[in-house]
């Protein structure tokens, strides 16, 4: 009998983790964490803001458990009462649909009113725990529809992913742990339970109270240190998944500074632009000082204009030669002297004045190329 083997082909970017391609390795920017704040998504643990809520309720029960089982005693005391008259009623016998309400709703008000401050106080803890962790941060991303919420592919995904896993693992290691407090704590009470039915009401009451609140709290302290590491850990997978790809590093940049290329272009036509005027104003320039080759600086000096002479122009070799051929072709005297050409060149802007220091040395030149102007006039 020959063998048959069942061929399936798979595609392995099903199981990849979604968004532009490449490995997440650059650290995420402020605006990429921004930009995941306001939609919602930052690092906090919903176990820290149970144990929080826990430890506070069992708290306050501690402190005013005394209390809470004489409002318990007398709110049980006054439904007794109130059902005598109500279930004997020689005109009909029976408790109407109306009564009935009225008298359930009576309860739970009265029960309400009387855990309203347990209530309360823990949800302000609760608030001020999310409060600390995320800060104040109001969106409405996460609510907004999004069909990945109701694709089956992308579901069939989140049920099978890591996060799914590592929910599962903490979730067993909460009830493994909480069932241990709990067996450790009320093994040793399991006798008072069996003979709680000789114990007066009072008695009774309180006992259930106190046991209820120290396993009450010790649940909370679980919850707390668990809530701590799930913290821990939630921020260091918030960071892991707002890590961002070296494209979208890219990216980002391009979108807030603008893209090099595009900038290196308009860096290159102002350039271009600045050089066409600075080679318009070298016909009125008085002199061009050059190196010879690799430098020309063209010069004008107007007493009415500047109180020194101003650089018209400057360029180095491939400038500096287109410099000297304007020069030339409008009759603008070229004096050759390096040092004096090096320095202006290096020392003073397009449109600058002389400074105080090179006065002497361009007076010179000015003063021979005003000389050979009047002998060639002459």
């Amino acid at each position: 009998m020959e063998d048959r083997h069942l061929l399936i082909s798979y595609d392995l970017q099903f199981f990849a983790q979604e968004g532009p391609g490449g490995e997440k390795t650059e650290e995420p920017t402020a605006k990429k964490q921004e930009d995941t704040r306001k939609k919602g998504q930052v690092a906090k643990s919903q176990e820290l803001y149970n144990a929080i809520s826990l430890i506070a309720i069992f708290l306050l029960m501690r402190i005013y458990g005394q209390r809470l089982a004489a409002n318990f005693l007398n709110i049980f005391r006054w439904v007794y009462e109130a059902m005598i008259p109500m279930l004997i009623r020689p005109e009909n016998g029976d408790m109407s649909t109306r009564d009935m309400h009225l008298f359930i709703t009576e309860i739970i008000k009265r029960y309400l009113l009387m855990l309203l401050p347990i209530l309360l106080v823990s949800f302000v803890l609760a608030f001020v725990v999310n409060l600390v962790q995320v800060k104040w941060k109001v969106s409405w991303e996460p609510m907004k529809p999004k069909l990945s919420k109701i694709s089956p592919l992308s579901g069939f995904k989140r049920l099978f992913s890591v996060q799914k896993l590592v929910e599962l693992a903490k979730a067993v290691l909460k009830i493994a742990l909480v069932s241990w407090v709990c067996y450790s704590f009320l093994r040793d009470k399991i006798a008072f339970v069996l003979i709680m039915q000789d114990f007066s009401v009072n008695s009774a009451v309180t006992l259930t109270v106190d046991t209820l609140t120290n396993l009450g709290l010790r649940i909370g302290l679980v919850y707390l240190i668990l809530g701590f590491a799930d913290y821990a850990y939630n921020r260091w997978k918030h960071h892991n998944d707002i890590k961002m790809t070296k494209q979208e590093v890219k990216d980002e940049m391009k979108d807030s500074e603008g893209n090099p290329e595009i900038k290196s272009k308009i860096r290159q036509k102002m350039m271009q632009a600045s050089r066409a005027r600075m080679m318009q104003s070298v016909p009125e320039a008085d002199v061009v000082i050059t190196n010879p080759t690799h430098f020309a600086v063209a010069l004008k000096y107007d007493a009415q204009v500047a109180s020194a002479p101003v650089v018209l122009a400057k360029g180095q070799d491939y400038m500096a030669q287109k410099i000297k051929e304007v020069a030339r072709e409008n009759g603008v005297e070229i004096v050759e002297n390096k040092p004096l050409a090096r320095m202006l060149y290096a020392n003073v802007e397009v449109d600058g004045l002389v400074p105080p220091e090179l006065y002497q040395a361009v007076a010179e030149v000015l003063a021979f190329v005003y000389n050979l102007k009047k002998e060639k006039a002459s």
